[in-house]
């Protein structure tokens, strides 16, 4: 029996088959061009174009090597568990519920820069939150933000060669600074960035640091309105200083062991403070940063409960991508923020993969006699 017939039109008296190989073929084509779409997004093909791939080896190389079962990058880091409380003015930015209900469960991780897992928090830069926020009709707010108030390169491409130019010179087991310095020449931002890694205070906390969203995204309000927003924790502690000698005698460990003593006195709180860009405002390039006269909306009220060792709490099973979003937020155009959330679930999926490895090989080694 054919596999389609049709009758003619003006002719209800007959049918006729007709072969089927005009349609299979264009089926045949349709799945080679998803194969290949699916191809080429994954890296198989086009070895010319960056891929989350590449990325995430030179991320590896410039970490000193792979690290299984941990993140690529803020490898060291604990689990933290809390509320979100929104106040009334968040909602007329954002429809999402986040910012209707009197309170969202939060799960995240407070971390420091870098992809050794026993880095040392007296010498760490950089220090990051990630979070994810669960609305009581499952949807999730995950974000994943920096202590840096803007992005040191203005491009994916831009960011990859910074990646590579802190991968170490075998020579010298450090990052080669001629190229380091061949980048600043390249991207201004690059030298800016350089500027407030130098000048920025070491502030003595977690919870007197203030994290950032660098990347940009938009707000949908309940008219269908849409705003521009960049977004940052605020601290509700004021910061203590250290001097290099404090930051020495602060020890490897200080951040954990600081969040474990303020937890133990109450919550950590820090204020959502979202800020709305302006006409002239740079929306899909993060290594720009804001005026500080843009206006600015308290959103609501982050409290830090508890803290747990990473190794087998819940933090340690998510992916923060900054892209999963709930209804009422949405990503920019910024490249950099979708390279960073493809950037994440490859080093989210060799880790899973590391950890099940892990697991087999322990399973194995107890079943021996």
């Amino acid at each position: 029996m054919p596999l389609f017939k049709f009758t003619r039109h003006g002719d209800t008296s007959s049918t006729q088959a007709h072969s089927a190989l005009p349609w299979l073929a264009l089926i045949a084509v349709i799945l080679g061009m998803v194969a290949l779409a699916f191809a080429w997004l994954a890296g198989w093909i086009g070895r010319d174009r960056l891929t989350a791939q590449q990325f995430t080896n030179t991320i590896e190389a410039a970490s000193g090597g792979k690290h299984p079962g941990f993140r690529r990058a803020h490898s060291k880091g604990v689990c933290v568990t809390g509320w979100f409380e929104p106040t009334a003015q968040a909602a007329t930015l954002s429809k999402a519920r986040v910012f209707q209900q009197q309170r969202v469960p939060v799960l995240g991780r407070l971390s420091i820069g870098g992809g050794d897992p026993h880095g040392a928090d007296n010498s760490a830069r950089v220090r990051s939150i990630a979070l994810q926020l669960s609305s009581d009709d499952g949807q999730q707010w995950r974000m994943a933000m920096n202590s840096f108030p803007f992005f040191a390169v203005p491009t994916p491409e831009a960011f990859f060669e910074q990646t590579r130019a802190q991968v170490p010179d075998p020579a010298t087991g450090k990052p080669d600074p001629a190229r380091m310095a061949a980048l600043a020449d390249k991207y201004p931002s690059v030298r800016a960035f350089q500027q407030w890694a130098k000048s920025a205070p070491w502030t003595d906390s977690w919870a007197s640091t203030q994290f950032n969203s660098i990347n940009s995204f938009w707000f949908t309000d309940t008219h269908g309105q849409r705003h521009a927003v960049r977004w940052r924790w605020q601290p509700q502690i004021p910061a203590t200083v250290l001097d290099p000698q404090a930051r020495e005698q602060a020890g490897v460990d200080f951040l954990s062991a600081d969040l474990q003593r303020r937890l133990a006195a109450g919550p950590v709180q820090w204020n959502l403070v979202v800020t709305l860009a302006g006409p002239q405002d740079d929306i899909d390039n993060p290594s720009v940063p804001w005026p500080d006269d843009r206006e600015q909306v308290q959103a609501g009220v982050l409290q830090l409960v508890q803290t747990q060792p990473q190794d087998h709490a819940a933090c340690n099973d998510l992916n923060f991508d900054p892209l999963i979003l709930p209804d009422g937020i949405s990503g920019s155009d910024d490249p950099v923020l979708a390279a960073r959330s493809s950037v994440y679930s490859q080093s989210f999926n060799r880790r899973e993969r590391e950890r099940a490895e892990q697991a087999a090989e322990l399973g194995n080694q107890e079943a021996r006699p």
